[in-house]
């Protein structure tokens, strides 16, 4: 398989480990060292393990949670991926407590990869929808 395709695959299994929350196979797709770029996340700059902390806690406050990838892009090293979530806000988030409301919500990610594992990503998600639907902001 060409590297390009072999990246989007990988790239589509970590969206999977969002809907299962199988996060010890992340170790086979993801450097311990991976650097990412995400604006709402806290756990951005401890690596693996801080992915898999993000990952842990989105699904303790959506445990239905279901990703969807949209479109892929690959060229080079580089792998674009536009994705929908749906989910029911169950668990408490960002210190919101659990509406029992069903959201969706829409992101893009744009991950770099070395020697077949992600090692770098840029993460975006439509924050503000998402705390319009819990009905966050007033």
């Amino acid at each position: 398989m060409e590297a390009s395709e072999q990246n989007k695959a990988t790239a589509r299994a970590v969206f999977e480990i969002w809907n299962t929350g199988e996060t010890e196979r992340l170790d086979a797709l993801v450097a311990s060292h991976v650097v990412h770029h995400d604006p709402h996340d806290p756990n951005s700059d401890d690596g693996l393990v801080g992915l898999k902390r993000t990952i842990e806690r989105n699904r303790e406050a959506f445990p239905d949670m279901h990703l969807t990838v949209e479109d892929q892009v690959a060229e080079g090293d580089k792998v674009a991926t536009r994705w929908r979530g749906e989910m029911t806000h169950t668990g408490k988030i960002a210190g919101i407590d659990p509406t029992g409301r069903r959201v969706t919500i829409t992101g893009m990610a744009l991950e770099r990869f070395e020697d077949g594992k992600i090692v770098e990503g840029w993460r975006n998600i439509d924050a503000l929808s998402l705390y319009q639907q819990i009905g966050a902001l007033g």
